[in-house]
């Protein structure tokens, strides 16, 4: 599998499903798979977007809201780095572990010219640190805080 450098979206395109079933295994042949990843280019962005919006389509149907409020939701979240989760063992807390993975975030947000944006748990120590590392309130709701880090420059 090829590396790819920071900011770069992987796109795996498979043109035809080599995947085969048995009649002996209820499992699908993987055998004859063939995936390949390259560095997403511009022209991907399309696609990306819409590949995007399909995985959150169960849960754009439950919103009431316009279609083009719909289709702006799901522009500004593709148009972010999000940081889901970040776990450190105790003994490898407050020794500047975290601060040095996040910097490396907002450098790649920063390059990328788009916000690094996370939600945390009210309450959670992390809102402290991601608060000196810059980031702020943009929403909350009974348990979470929305955070964001916008771009230097």
């Amino acid at each position: 599998m090829p590396r790819l450098e920071s900011g770069e979206r992987a796109v795996a395109p498979c043109a035809q499903n080599s995947m085969s079933q048995t009649p002996s295994s209820p499992e699908p042949a993987r055998t004859n798979l063939k995936i390949s990843l390259r560095p997403a280019s511009p022209e991907d962005e399309h696609f990306l977007l819409k590949l995007y919006a399909s995985t959150r389509q169960e849960e754009m149907a439950l919103l009431n809201w316009p279609e083009g409020q719909k289709e702006a939701f799901l522009r500004m979240q593709f148009n972010a780095v999000r940081l889901v989760d970040i776990s450190l063992l105790p003994e490898h807390r407050n020794c500047g572990a975290g601060s040095h993975v996040i910097g490396g975030l907002i450098a790649e947000s920063t390059r990328s010219g788009v916000p690094l944006r996370l939600s945390v748990l009210r309450g959670n120590r992390a809102a402290r640190l991601y608060q000196r590392l810059g980031f702020v309130k943009i929403a909350e709701d009974e348990m979470y805080l929305q955070m964001e880090c916008k771009p230097a420059g």
